[in-house]
């Protein structure tokens, strides 16, 4: 029995609600969902399929706002609960980005890419009006390390707010 999981994906930039969505099958065609960072979760189930044994299409919005979260890291993980012993069987753990703890009134991300001469502070001057470079680098948190090492070519994610 196996669970994929194609929504959302590692370290994608997501906000209220994550779509959660892949493939599986689970005991009485269930599928349980936690999304968490330590401090906080929100679970649930989705029904997939016919029963066990069938595999089949899943997708669940799940609404976060609710949650105490207090980082921008989540962890997105489905898995099947053993009939057995309550163990969690075939469990599938991604790590995303939550966009509402970067930026106020979240409503998704631009795309920059990198030229020759740009600098973290001039794209944040750029699409924010200041100099906050924060948000852009938790956005990028898995392909920025430094601030002050960003090449040409590369693509940025810059989250948008309703202020933005």
């Amino acid at each position: 029995m196996t669970i994929r999981l194609d929504q959302p994906r590692r370290w994608d930039l997501v906000g209220n609600p994550i779509m959660i969505g892949g493939i599986g099958t689970g005991f009485e065609a269930t599928i349980n969902f936690r999304v968490h960072e330590g401090h906080d979760e929100v679970t649930g189930f989705i029904t997939v399929g016919g029963g066990s044994g069938e595999h089949a299409q899943f997708q669940k919005r799940v609404a976060v706002g609710r949650a105490s979260f207090t980082l921008d890291r989540l962890f997105v993980e489905v898995f099947e609960v053993s009939a057995k012993d309550g163990s969690e069987l075939h469990k599938v753990s991604i790590p995303v980005l939550l966009g509402t703890r970067m930026v106020k009134g979240y409503v998704g991300y631009r795309e920059h890419v990198v030229k020759q001469g740009d600098t973290l502070t001039k794209i944040a001057r750029k699409h924010y009006g200041d100099a906050n470079i924060a948000p852009i680098m938790r956005a990028n948190v898995h392909q920025v390390d430094d601030p002050d090492l960003i090449f040409p070519g590369q693509v940025l994610r810059i989250p948008i707010g309703s202020g933005s």
